[in-house]
């Protein structure tokens, strides 16, 4: 057993702890299979899909929308990819959604609506990396695999006290996982994960975490070492994030309509509609602003995952007969474009430009 631990490893006895707390503290969650009942792997597919570097709580209403409009694969495939767009609108990350519609299409049409049971099958399907394919390997079909999120590795890295930090850590905390999945039978491999998630999710938090009633805590080596938990798992400072700022343009004609368009599956937010402007992004063209007065409305923020946003909201007006649209451009009406449904960035845009435009709409 490795060094980091500071008494001898059972892997079995620490299953038994894990599994007796699962059984009595499961979450109830909408995408999970009710106790003894078999799992839907498009339910665990498609909530593992959305719960990529997002919330719970965020993604529930999400899912439960999902399920409702399109209760199967099938129905999911069949779907206008523009109106799946339109429902991930304010979720984030929108690869993800591009990905699900290109997967949905795949195991619908190819593979006759079921998903591969083994990871390397389920990793050549747009949008399923490794982590997603033990997930669903696991959780659905009940194989044995190693599958590790954020609360995992915080579990790992405090069971067995790793002190090297993440992300160098990764690979060391991926095998010591291995130790919490190793010998488990079918029957309950699937919920093995799931029960570390919990746990991860509501005793051993990032801050704060609550060990007296933690069902590890006599396992646990930066328990056993007195440690504070809060510094595990450890981590190298992180960067500061690099900003950029652009323009984007809010043009409405005379006949109260507004110029919207739909960004290209290079871009980022690759399918979804907003305004445009500058290429802010680093692909594709600018916008090539009429040559008309525009009125400077304000800035708008937005953070991604690898840098800052500002853009400058800007405001004009020109007869229709003088806007030439591209193939990717839309003139829809002011009453409409609440309607859209704009990822946050552009939300942002909206929420800023519309109640001026209504104020002075001349």
């Amino acid at each position: 057993m490795e060094k980091s631990h500071v008494f001898e490893w059972n892997n079995s006895a620490f299953q038994q702890k894990v599994l007796a707390w699962y059984d009595q503290n499961r979450r109830i969650l909408p995408w999970r299979a009710k106790k003894n009942s078999k799992p839907s792997p498009y339910h665990v597919w498609l909530s593992e899909v959305m719960l990529q570097q997002t919330t719970v709580p965020a993604v529930k209403k999400y899912f439960e929308r999902f399920t409702s409009l399109w209760p199967t694969i099938h129905d999911l495939a069949n779907s206008p990819p523009d109106t799946v767009m339109q429902e991930w609108a304010g979720l984030g990350y929108y690869a993800r959604a591009r990905n699900l519609i290109k997967c949905a299409g795949i195991v619908s049409t190819d593979l006759n609506g079921k998903f591969p049971e083994n990871e390397k099958d389920l990793k050549l399907l747009p949008g399923i990396g490794p982590y997603t394919a033990a997930a669903i390997s696991s959780i659905a079909f009940g194989n044995n695999s190693v599958v590790v999120d954020g609360n995992v590795e915080r579990i790992v890295s405090r069971v067995f006290k790793v002190d090297d930090p993440l992300p160098l850590a990764k690979k060391q905390i991926h095998a010591l996982a291995k130790h919490f999945y190793e010998g488990i039978t079918s029957k309950r491999a699937g919920d093995m994960p799931q029960a570390l998630m919990d746990i991860g999710a509501t005793v051993c938090t990032p801050k704060s975490p609550k060990c007296a009633i933690c069902p590890m805590s006599d396992m646990c080596a930066v328990r056993q070492c007195s440690d504070n938990p809060d510094l595990y798992p450890r981590k190298l400072p992180k960067a500061k994030k690099p900003h950029r700022e652009g323009k984007v343009y809010w043009l409405e004609t005379e006949a109260k309509q507004i110029l919207i368009e739909k960004r290209s599956d290079e871009q980022m937010l690759g399918w979804m509609f907003g305004f445009p402007g500058t290429s802010w992004d680093g692909v594709g063209n600018d916008f090539v602003a009429p040559d008309i007065n525009w009125d400077m409305v304000g800035d708008v923020t937005h953070v991604f995952t690898h840098f800052s946003l500002k853009l400058e909201v800007l405001r004009g007006r020109m007869p229709i007969g003088k806007i030439k649209l591209n193939k990717n451009q839309y003139l829809i009406d002011i009453t409409e474009v609440e309607n859209i449904g704009f990822p946050s960035l552009f939300k942002k845009v909206l929420k800023l430009a519309l109640p001026i435009r209504n104020k002075h709409p001349g």
